[in-house]
């Protein structure tokens, strides 16, 4: 995948994200916040950056699968916890 402006990238190595700003044959001027929130800029090497950018499709099933457990049920302990709240309901009426 090519980086264009705009994109979010990442140190094959590690770091913070990036944003692209420009980009040229080899590479890319980048900025990004540090941890004091300093802004930096700087050209970067293409070679040593990767897009972070997920697929609306990989996002989606992501937040999907936290919500199952391994055989596509709603997890146990939501039911449990329904179960609770109406014997409680129960109770007190």
């Amino acid at each position: 995948m090519e980086l264009k402006p705009g994109d979010v990238a990442i140190l094959k190595s590690g770091g913070h994200p990036v944003t692209v700003v420009e980009v040229s044959e080899d590479k890319a001027e980048c900025l990004w916040m540090g941890v004091d929130g300093d802004l930096f800029r700087d050209t970067l090497p293409l070679i040593a950056l990767e897009s972070t950018e997920l697929d609306d499709s990989e996002d989606e099933d992501e937040d999907h699968d936290e919500d199952e457990d391994e055989n596509g049920d709603e997890a146990e302990d939501d039911e449990a916890e329904d179960d609770d709240r109406k014997k409680k309901k129960r109770k007190a009426a």
